[in-house]
């Protein structure tokens, strides 16, 4: 090794890039690469969201139709098949409260849960949720179990 072949060890120099705007001398002066005129050359430019051009939007070209509620409440369904697998794996035994249901991700922290009377339930279980439908209330009551409405 000597004088003549010394170089910074590998990734430690970065490349400033290229510098513009800073007068005709460089090359990049002038217009500093951002060409004549136009929305893209001036100084505060920025695109708003879904702008094509000036093209009518796709937003706003799409007939729109319908109603939506704004205080619809959405209910994640958990089926009586579902619970009596769980209990065949042995992943509940007795009670099925919202935080189990939640830690075996049959619905998020934040959504309101629904029992639905789809299959058929022998085990024995006190289950709590937001909602449930007649067929599965009488069947958790059928099997010996216990309905809590949260």
């Amino acid at each position: 090794m000597n004088l003549s072949n010394l170089k910074p060890a590998e990734g430690s120099v970065k490349s400033q890039g290229k510098r513009v705007g800073r007068g005709q001398g460089s090359g990049k002066g002038g217009t500093a690469t951002r060409g004549h005129k136009g929305a893209k050359s001036r100084s505060g430019y920025s695109r708003k969201v879904g702008f094509e051009g000036g093209q009518m939007p796709l937003q706003r070209r799409v007939p729109k139709f319908g109603f939506t509620n704004i205080n619809r409440k959405d209910y994640q369904g958990i089926n009586l098949d579902t619970l009596q697998q769980l209990v065949d794996e042995k992943k509940i035994k007795t009670e099925l409260d919202f935080n189990m249901i939640v830690e075996l991700r049959l619905a998020r922290k934040h959504e309101l849960v629904k029992i639905l009377g789809r299959g058929e339930l022998k085990a024995k279980l006190k289950v709590s949720a937001h909602k449930f439908t007649a067929s599965a209330k009488a069947a958790i009551e059928a099997a010996g179990g216990e309905v809590v409405t949260l």
